[in-house]
């Protein structure tokens, strides 16, 4: 806009425009802002492998890590996180502000360039119903953000036009990089600004317009190439399924510009996947869409002697299309090769167009007519707006949106395999059967699909069946780490070990990147008793995600089983800095302690296990016997046999049926009464415990009588002792048990002399 027309009053309507465009926008797109995550948001959306410091470094330094390569949308989205953590209505909010902010500066750069109704332009771009399936999807950050970056770009670079002041060039080429780095399909940039500078003087100088824009083509270029080669090697836009001739592109091209001018047209059914065209160079048919398309440009390139803005608007929106019209390969051309979103800023090239000629026409027929004008594009607008919000609806949630796609493309497998997958997860298991089974009737070679009903059927108890979908999907797809992480599961249940371990080992040297697969072949080896092995696959999992405690955990378990005692316990205090209420490793570390003969560190981590488990436990009358016995023996070391004593009967009340809890408090009681060091014995404690036993076995276990003779000889109770080994003795003639017959023969001659018996074996 000239600096004379900039006034105080231009600007204060340019600010309200831009507020009711704001509240407009808003409220169209209501019915989206809480809307759950969808499709590949939780691929954009920072998982906790990432939510640190650490991740945020590694967002900007490791190529991969992230679904693609746009740092400053996941930068964003990490910070949102912060901000919001996985509730929605930010993350919504978000959007629709950059997608008004947006708005807004296309209003602003066409005031700059004087195009008549520009208002009208920037309205219909914030509210036509094309835009909502990057507004409401959370993941098209990557659109929202680095439009703001293009057309920001855009404003600032046409003031470097006027003024070629360097700091606005230096802050159009920074706002043009950065919008790079949040999706690369604005580098057609550059190119844009050179068909405006054409529209504007009928002609481009090399110095004054092509020579300054050097750096931002090289800029695009590159991010392009990194880009293609990202879709290419690590996204999966690759292999047969993308694999089309020259004369195929062309006609791919051809029919979808046609395809975006019409649904801008007429925006009726809109769908989130459309149907994937068949794509034939022997139908005839096919050619007149490309055909079509010539012979509009040499139309517009007549009209271009004495209008240039139709063949300006019309450059526009294919060059920004081009991209994504087929002569590169970009991984949703998997399931179709036309989206609503791919037209997020082509769009505003028909849109001004539109707005010119709405103008144009009113003023063509009368001049004065300038109520009609508005009213007609309030009508307009109004009309846009609604279809907005009825389309945002079907966003609210992925089941809606898959249900609504499906009703409209039946032929759409990805919807099909999707729902099912969401499906499985809320527990409808035999719902999602069926929609595998439709999504690979239409399309059998989606190894997404096979695998997913593999999940499926070992879930509903078919590990046979199971299998065979994982190897389908490998025959499809010989690199797929998760079809061989799920037959790993699957053979580690029929305890086929080695098997398991040789899947496992599979699926992490395809991605060696996935903690939970590093994760999955260490518990495996663990299993089959190959600790060396495991550890450092447990560090290989921690090294991806360092916050992982249950790895922390499991690594100490593994460690402590090696001999090393000390790294085992720094990995039970890691896993417990993480998560305090970590009972299992406040156990595991009072037990570590206890073992290094460190019982006061013994007995504070072993009380913190059982509170821990009290607090997280869902059973009130929950407890937990492992640590209260080891709590017993740490008390029992330091000597605190009254306390001791009084857990151990705890673990007989808690588990009067366990063997082997009986079996614990059986050794104990016979330290207390049979132990060569005087320090750990104490006859009317042993008496206690050893009568419980006898009590709970109903007198029937020769271990528990013998036990209690002991007792009653440690208090001097000799004619107790006597009595209870001729039962034991009994007892273990009566069962046979020829050993423990000759060892309380042995006992009762001491008891007979009058002496307690001291067990030098242990």
């Amino acid at each position: 806009m000239d600096a004379q027309h900039d006034t105080p009053k231009s600007r204060l309507r340019a600010w309200l425009f831009g507020l009711l465009l704001l509240v407009a926008t808003l409220a169209a797109y209501q019915p989206a802002w809480k809307g759950t995550p969808i499709w590949d948001d939780a691929a954009h959306l920072t998982y906790p492998e990432i939510r640190s410091l650490h991740g945020l470094v590694r967002i900007w330094t490791e190529p991969g890590v992230t679904q693609q390569y746009y740092p400053v949308v996941f930068s964003a989205f990490w910070l949102e996180h912060k901000l919001w953590g996985d509730a929605t209505l930010g993350y919504h909010l978000v959007n629709i502000l950059l997608h008004v902010i947006g708005a807004f500066l296309l209003f602003r750069i066409l005031q700059t360039l004087e195009v008549p109704a520009a208002w009208l332009a920037a309205a219909i771009f914030a509210l036509h119903p094309v835009q909502v399936e990057t507004v409401a999807w959370i993941s098209e950050l990557k659109n929202t953000l680095s439009g703001v970056c293009y057309l920001g770009a855009g404003l600032v670079y046409l003031r470097f036009d006027r003024t070629r002041n360097k700091a606005a060039y230096a802050l159009a080429l920074a706002l043009f990089v950065f919008g790079l780095l949040a999706k690369s399909v604005i580098a057609t940039f550059p190119a844009a600004l050179l068909v405006v500078f054409w529209w504007k003087r009928g002609r481009l100088s090399w110095k004054q317009d092509v020579l300054p824009l050097i750096p931002f083509f090289a800029a695009g270029i590159t991010a392009g190439l990194f880009t293609s080669w990202m879709e290419t090697h690590h996204i999966g836009a690759a292999g047969s399924v993308y694999n089309f001739s020259f004369v195929e592109r062309c006609l791919i091209a051809g029919r979808a510009v046609w395809f975006y001018l019409g649904k801008l047209i007429w925006p009726q059914n809109l769908i989130f996947s459309y149907p994937r065209w068949k794509i034939s160079q022997s139908a005839a048919w096919q050619y007149l869409f490309p055909i079509a398309t010539l012979v509009l440009v040499a139309a517009l390139l007549v009209i271009s002697r004495w209008r240039r803005g139709p063949l300006a608007a019309f450059l526009f929106f294919a060059g920004t299309l081009f991209p994504v019209l087929g002569f590169l390969n970009v991984f949703p051309f998997k399931y179709s090769f036309v989206a609503d979103h791919f037209q997020y800023l082509a769009c505003i090239g028909p849109i001004v167009a539109a707005s010119v000629g709405i103008h144009a026409l009113i003023q063509a027929i009368n001049p004065r007519w300038e109520n009609l004008e508005k009213t007609c594009c309030a009508l307009l607008l109004i009309t846009l707006s609604l279809l907005t919000w009825h389309q945002s609806h079907i966003y609210k949630d992925i089941e809606t949106l898959w249900l609504a796609t499906i009703s409209r493309n039946p032929d759409c497998w990805l919807a099909q395999d999707d729902l099912g997958a969401i499906l499985y997860e809320r527990g409808r298991v035999n719902e999602a059967i069926i929609r595998f089974r439709a999504s690979l009737a239409i399309n059998p070679e989606d190894s997404e699909a096979h695998n997913n009903l593999g999940s499926a059927l070992d879930k509903k108890g078919h590990p046979d069946e199971a299998i065979t979908e994982f190897q389908k999907a490998l025959a499809i797809r010989p690199a797929f780490a998760e079809a061989h992480w799920n037959i790993g599961n699957i053979l580690l249940q029929k305890s086929q070990l080695d098997e398991a371990i040789s899947e496992y080992e599979k699926a992490a040297a395809i991605r060696p990147d996935s903690y939970k697969l590093h994760f999955s072949l260490a518990n495996a080896l663990v299993q089959k008793g190959d600790v060396e092995n495991a550890i450092p696959e447990f560090r290989a999992t921690l090294a991806l995600n360092p916050n992982d405690e249950q790895a922390h955990y499991n690594l100490g378990n593994a460690l402590y089983q090696h001999g090393q005692k000390e790294e085992a316990i720094s990995e039970f205090q890691t896993a417990i800095n993480i998560r305090p209420d970590f009972a299992e490793a406040q156990n595991n570390l009072g037990n570590a302690f206890l073992q290094m003969n460190k019982p006061d560190e013994a007995i504070t981590h072993l009380r913190k296990a059982l509170e821990a488990h009290m607090r997280t436990a869902k059973d009130v009358q929950s407890d937990y016997p492992q640590a209260r016995y080891n709590l017993g023996n740490a008390l029992l070391q330091k000597g605190q046999v009254d306390e001791a004593v009084t857990q151990f009967e705890k673990l007989l009340v808690l588990q009067p049926k366990s063997a082997a809890a009986r079996k614990a408090v059986g050794a104990i009681a016979w330290q207390l009464a049979a132990s060569p060091n005087p320090s750990m014995r104490n006859g009317p404690q042993a008496i206690k415990l050893a009568e419980d036993l006898d009590h709970l076995a109903a007198g029937t276990d020769p271990a528990a009588v013998e036990i209690l003779a002991a007792a009653y000889a440690e208090a001097g109770k000799f004619e107790l002792a006597v009595d209870a080994a001729q039962r034991a003795l009994q007892l273990a003639r009566s069962q046979n048990d020829a050993a423990m017959v000759a060892t309380i023969q042995t006992q009762l001659e001491s008891y007979k002399a009058g002496l307690p018996f001291r067990d030098m074996r242990r």
